[in-house]
């Protein structure tokens, strides 16, 4: 017999998101980094647990998240974002809130004048 007939094959893990995050900071500056769950990433950052950087530059808020297949597409983002000024990092985010809003789907419900 075989030796491999009695091996399971392997299972391909379930397609993880990644997100590319930007954090503004107390001081106005702006973080930038990568993460499967941004809302934890934040409270780690927030109790003194993410970045060095953050532990200096205290967060305020999540600026802008953006969603992508993989981790090596985000990394590539990351990379982009972190070249660029705080003013065209806040531009970017302003873009990529702007893109979520407007490519959310429809429920097909038809709203009332009224609501």
């Amino acid at each position: 017999m075989n030796r491999n007939s009695t091996r399971r094959p392997r299972e391909r893990p379930s397609a993880v998101l990644w997100f590319l995050y930007l954090l503004e900071c107390r001081d106005g500056s702006i973080y930038t980094g990568i993460t499967v769950d941004v809302a934890a990433r934040f409270a780690a950052h927030v109790a003194g647990h993410g970045a060095r950087y953050t532990r200096s530059h205290l967060p305020l808020r999540v600026l802008a998240s953006i969603e992508y297949a993989d981790r090596s597409s985000a990394s590539k983002a990351e990379y982009a974002m972190k070249q660029l000024s705080a003013a065209k990092k806040r531009l970017a985010a302003k873009q990529a809130a702007y893109k979520v809003k407007t490519h959310r789907r429809s429920t097909g419900k038809k709203r009332s004048a009224g609501t």
